[in-house]
């Protein structure tokens, strides 16, 4: 994660443009399929936006990077790994060529975080970025909501909020609103942000995650800010102040509203439903009951859209394992694992904690949600963690001309002695 050997120090400061293209990664990764939208918007089109957004976000990060200056990132050098397996089982065109198009995909996004890790020095500009990113795209949900009530809560969804500006399932929308809530509550006890600035963004956006009913991102938000406070309890007194205090309103509403509670997570499932994870657990057990050769069982069937038999994996090492084999699953453990382990040998920092709540979450979630082995939001948040673990880079000072000596008469050196 360190800076690469030999690579002359970074300009002080990061371009806008940087933003702008972190921004465009955003919309590349919210995909194009989801609820329907108040004005139908045809899937060609929404495709050709989030395409056209992340060649954008390549070419842009080509511009502002013209001299091709990268920082060493293991994690980085790991997603370009895994394009390796993406492209030998792709070739095959089992999935059809919309598999050449998904490694087409894949490798710009790789290619665009290679550009950008010349920015990556440890520092909280790249969080700045994915926080307002992400609540621009809630706030696209909320108008949504505001418009049509009907379309946004359909009973196709059983009533839970979706996207109806744009085709963003409920899933999705919890997951955005779970990581910029971490965020946001870990920028102000690291003091990085004031908390009326960061009720604004974690009301509404807690508001919106009710809504949704997703337990993943839920249970991701709980897990997650637990690890990263955790990490800051020994050297940061509002960490613990907070800690505590969520711990005790935790307990009230766990006695107080147990039932709603419970309800709320059950979503009206039967029992049976709920232990079957919504039905995952029967096509994960097609899937692995699935006759495959050996080249299969080593490099996947190719890239595809997360689906066995027509129905969704929702779990990121089935789906990794299903496209990229047994070597593409080892990549991916290998991702977790090395940020993971990096985190931990970093000293406690908000930076650290940060990393630590992204990674979790990443974690948890990738058990019913796919995503780790393709371009999508969760490898765009360990991207955001991989950036917060990199050591921080020498800067170029500015130069300041040097002011030209004036010869000082000898009167009025005997005046300063006096």
């Amino acid at each position: 994660m360190g800076t690469q050997p030999g690579a002359e120090p970074l300009p002080a400061g990061t371009p806008k443009t940087v933003g702008v293209v972190w921004g465009l990664l955003v919309l590349n990764t919210l995909g194009s399929a989801g609820a329907k939208t108040i004005i139908p918007l045809p899937r060609s089109l929404i495709q050709m936006v989030t395409m056209g957004a992340l060649v954008a976000a390549f070419a842009l990060a080509l511009t502002v990077n013209l001299r091709l200056r990268i920082r060493a990132s293991a994690y980085v050098l790991l997603l370009t790994l895994l394009l390796v397996p993406s492209v030998i089982s792709s070739a095959n065109l089992e999935s059809g060529f919309g598999a050449l198009f998904r490694c087409t995909r894949l490798a710009l996004f790789v290619g665009t975080l290679w550009l950008l890790s010349r920015w990556w020095d440890g520092g909280l500009t790249f969080v700045r970025h994915h926080i307002r990113m992400y609540f621009a795209v809630l706030g696209s949900v909320a108008a949504g909501l505001a418009i049509s009530p009907g379309a946004a809560l359909p009973e196709l969804y059983g009533g839970r909020l979706v996207g109806a500006l744009w085709p963003l399932t409920p899933p999705q929308i919890g997951q955005y609103a779970a990581v910029i809530i971490g965020l946001t509550v870990l920028l102000v006890l690291g003091r990085r942000t004031d908390r009326v600035s960061a009720a604004v963004v974690i009301v509404p956006s807690l508001v919106l995650l009710a809504l949704t009913h997703t337990r993943t991102a839920t249970l991701g938000l709980l897990i997650g800010l637990a690890l990263a406070i955790g990490s800051l309890i020994l050297t940061s007194a509002a960490a613990r102040r907070f800690f505590t205090w969520t711990v005790l309103c935790a307990t009230v509403a766990a006695v107080g509203f147990s039932s709603a509670l419970q309800a709320w997570f059950l979503r009206g499932q039967s029992q049976e439903n709920f232990t079957s994870l919504t039905g995952r657990a029967k096509v994960w057990d097609a899937l692995l009951a699935a006759p495959r050769t050996t080249g299969e069982k080593l490099f996947g069937m190719g890239l595809g859209d997360k689906s066995f038999g027509g129905l969704p994996i929702d779990n990121s090492w089935l789906a990794v394992y299903q496209e990229q084999g047994l070597i593409g699953v080892t990549l991916v453990a290998a991702i977790i694992v090395v940020l993971g382990g990096v985190a931990l040998l970093r000293p406690p920092s908000l930076q650290r904690a940060c990393a630590i709540f992204l990674i979790s979450y990443c974690a948890i979630a990738s058990y019913t949600e796919a995503g780790l082995g393709d371009a999508s939001p969760y490898l765009l948040h360990l991207a955001l963690a991989a950036s917060l673990l990199a050591a921080p880079a020498a800067t170029a000072p500015l130069a300041m001309p040097e002011a030209p000596r004036r010869r000082i008469p000898g009167w009025a050196r005997r005046s300063e002695l006096i």
